[in-house]
């Protein structure tokens, strides 16, 4: 079997993720202090495991609708509104999907056909151009820095759209770099789009994730952008339930309805015991303002800080983080590049960060260090850091 001739070239051809690699050296090497990890050190508080327990026991073991429990997306559409602005009809206009990363796929694939551009902020997350890929679409990034707090500007927006343009991507609170848009940042991208048929996809699965007086608000929220915006979410970070895999995707029912088809001939429902713990959530959320919420971002926040300091006292340069819960300082003055200091760090001082370049390519000269690990680690971590500069 020539498996050359039988694969899609077009995938076959993504390389792999940069992110995965530093894991698996990891995963074989003793007393190594991971800050690569992207996900929430806290356990799912113990009522919203209750809560899936319970619905087990109900016998709540089948399929549910293909757009998720009409309860579950009923507190969704009341959690949009209140938290962050957007009203969306739980009916029609919300769809539960296997985490966020569903959401990604789903949003993407509905909208991208062969030699569609998809703009994307570079640097952002990891899975962007793979989905933009696999859906025969081409990935066009469009550059931020750190001078300008890696926000997407609207002059760098107005110079990439083309009348390819299909899509923007908008990855605010932004992995790896910690970077967030204001509504007056998101008022400004709304000048430029406003007279075009770009759709946004607003990855905002870091909402409640933001730190100081600047609150999140969804592209959605802006006045006249509604109508073009897909907005993506999910229980992953904020709730501590990564592996629960469960998100959503909300926007105009004839964006959503063409979504929704995908999923129901892929995926069909998402896990309906993680459904029935993210009904737990929201509602004891509402009920305590959401107070499990507030205490992993309040770590977050001593976390972040005790990084931005450590990296600071090492004579790296580094962009104070408002968004997520990443670090992503500069390397540049050590004359390495970020792969090659990852290296280095890793197998000389046991300490795993992950390579800017894992991000796009302007995210060359950077490291991405998560702030989701114990204050112990992060000390542990930052003075082995300071060790491997004095080495060089």
């Amino acid at each position: 079997m020539n498996y050359d001739q039988v694969l899609c070239r077009r995938v076959a051809d993504v390389p792999p993720s940069g992110i995965r690699k530093f894991f698996d050296i990891v995963n074989v090497m003793d007393d190594v202090v991971s800050l690569g990890v992207g996900e929430p050190d806290f356990r799912t508080p113990w009522n919203y495991t209750d809560a899936a327990i319970y619905s087990l026991r109900s016998g709540h073991t089948h399929y549910t609708s293909n757009w998720g429990l009409l309860e579950l997306r009923q507190w969704i559409a009341r959690y949009q509104a209140e938290r962050f602005g957007p009203e969306y009809n739980p009916e029609n206009e919300i769809l539960v999907t296997v985490g966020a990363s569903e959401g990604i796929d789903l949003a993407i694939r509905a909208l991208v056909e062969p030699g569609d551009e998809v703009l994307v902020p570079d640097p952002s997350y990891v899975s962007y151009m793979p989905c933009i890929t696999f859906a025969g679409g081409k990935c066009v990034p469009v550059p931020t820095d750190m001078e300008h707090a890696f926000k997407l500007t609207p002059e760098a927006l107005r110079a990439a759209i083309t009348p390819k343009t299909k899509a923007l991507i908008l990855p605010y609170p932004n992995n790896p770099t910690g970077g967030i848009m204001t509504r007056a940042d998101y008022e400004a991208i709304a000048q430029v789009l406003k007279d075009t048929n770009i759709v946004v996809i607003h990855d905002e699965i870091y909402a409640e994730l933001t730190y100081g007086e600047e609150k999140h608000v969804s592209f959605a929220a802006i006045p006249g952008m509604w109508e073009r915006t897909i907005t993506l979410n999910g229980f992953s970070k904020a709730f501590a339930m990564t592996g629960w895999r469960l998100g959503y995707a909300a926007g105009p029912k004839e964006l959503m309805k063409v979504l929704c088809r995908i999923h129901q001939y892929t995926m069909l429902c998402a896990p309906i015991a993680s459904q029935y713990a993210g009904v737990e959530a929201l509602r004891v959320g509402f009920d305590t303002d959401f107070a499990d919420v507030q205490r992993m971002v309040a770590a977050y926040d001593r976390r972040r800080r005790m990084l931005v300091s450590g990296f600071r006292e090492a004579g790296l340069s580094c962009h104070e983080p408002l968004g997520a819960f990443y670090v992503f300082p500069s390397v540049k003055s050590t004359g390495l590049g970020s792969e090659e200091f990852c290296e280095k760090l890793l197998y000389g001082h046991r300490v795993a960060a992950v390579p800017g370049t894992a991000f796009g390519a302007l995210g060359e000269g950077h490291i991405r260090c998560s702030a989701a690990s114990s204050n112990e680690n992060i000390q542990k971590a930052i003075d082995r850091i300071k060790e491997f500069l004095d080495t060089l």
